[in-house]
């Protein structure tokens, strides 16, 4: 039996750098994952998100009212963006996810207030996600007990009441009961098919490359696209039964409101499942092997996690993340899903997060049939 020595040892160590040099896409994942792992953990994601976009309908111009709004925008969490002239506008900003809140203060605000029968304000939230405005909520109340101290002075400091001299009503449209699977199922539509569509049409191509069949393909009178496009033919029907039972999981398991079109789900639905199997096509072009072409999956899977709202709130995440987030596709089909169901949009809604899609199609598409045919060649 041959004793041990480091010197063979230390051939076998080396061997293995010399292999992870030439693997450059794993030792690429080995670094760049962790990498960006603590860059999303430690500063996109934000479990307390502040300067939320907010309207506000004022029908009071007096100095209570300015002071009340100067305060919320000082509490960190409320950012001001637009005013809101009308109940119908102030509405469409929720509607449309334009805003977070909407502020409405009434025209005899100052005079009530001065005669101590405690305003009422209306805080209209849109709560279809309960993480992103839950603190926020909590902190109105908070500003309301001590934000009129300074001027309720002198005479007027009979009014300073234990409960603060202004009451905020809080409405909370399109979830008021703030239930977390009323956001996060419709969410894992998204989520599923952006894992099962990526990964399984990445290995799919790959594996044809790497048992020589893709050479079958090429002896035949067949076009890289029209490949291509019976290829992604089964997986879209695929995506589409996990569609089926994410929805009926929703209805009957989680009770799930769906308020708006299934229909138009549907339709979106066939869109992005195209735009993560040109995913899955480039992927399965640029690598080499089957495990490379997973840890591209993978390392294309994690921000579509972390970075388009379906586990922490968008608006709570620094700029920048939120730009990257905004590229994703998961982020928009998330925005359209919860709008479709939670607050019934119909086309003209849903519009805005509709043309992301069809531009990451033709960008990734285009960028597929091109390496595609490099593959080929």
């Amino acid at each position: 039996m041959r004793r041990f020595t480091f010197h063979r040892l230390w051939a076998i160590v080396l061997k293995e750098f010399i292999q992870m040099k030439r693997d450059r896409v794993t030792f690429a994942m080995m670094v760049g994952i962790p990498l960006m792992q603590l860059l999303l953990f430690g500063y996109a994601i934000n479990s307390d998100p502040k300067h939320l976009p907010t309207a506000i309908r004022s029908a009071d111009q007096g100095p209570f009212a300015r002071t009340l709004v100067a305060a919320l925008k000082t509490s960190g969490y409320f950012r001001l963006v637009r005013e809101a002239r009308t109940e119908a506008e102030a509405h469409d900003l929720l509607q449309l996810g334009e805003v977070q809140f909407v502020i409405n203060i009434p025209e005899d605000f100052s005079r009530r207030l001065l005669r101590g029968e405690r305003p009422t304000v209306l805080v209209e939230a849109d709560a279809t996600d309960p993480a992103a405005t839950g603190p926020a909520l909590a902190a109105v109340r908070a500003v309301a007990a001590g934000v009129f101290n300074r001027d309720l002075s002198g005479p007027l400091a009979r009014l300073r009441a234990k409960d603060g001299p202004v009451d905020f009503s809080i409405h909370a449209h399109y979830n008021p009961e703030n239930i977390t699977q009323y956001n996060v199922v419709p969410g894992l539509m998204g989520v599923v098919l952006t894992m099962t569509m990526v990964v399984i049409t990445a290995l799919a191509i790959t594996r044809e490359r790497e048992r020589g069949t893709m050479e079958n393909l090429l002896a035949t009178p067949v076009r890289p696209f029209e490949v291509m496009v019976g290829k992604i033919i089964p997986y879209i029907i695929v995506g589409y039964i996990q569609v089926t039972l994410i929805l009926l999981a929703a209805r009957f398991l989680f009770g799930v409101p769906m308020v708006g079109s299934l229909a138009l789900i549907y339709a979106v639905a066939l869109l992005f499942i195209a735009c993560n199997l040109a995913m899955g096509i480039t992927f399965s072009s640029l690598a080499k092997n089957q495990l490379q072409a997973v840890q591209m999956a993978f390392f294309f899977f994690l921000p579509s996690i972390l970075l388009t709202g379906f586990m922490f709130p968008f608006r709570g995440m620094p700029e920048w993340a939120q730009w990257i987030g905004s590229v994703l596709p998961n982020t928009h089909f998330l925005r359209i899903a919860r709008g479709v169901l939670l607050k019934g949009s119909g086309p003209a809604e849903i519009l805005p997060e509709v043309w992301p899609l069809v531009a990451f199609l033709v960008v990734a598409m285009t960028v597929g049939v091109k390496r595609y045919r490099q593959t080929l060649d």
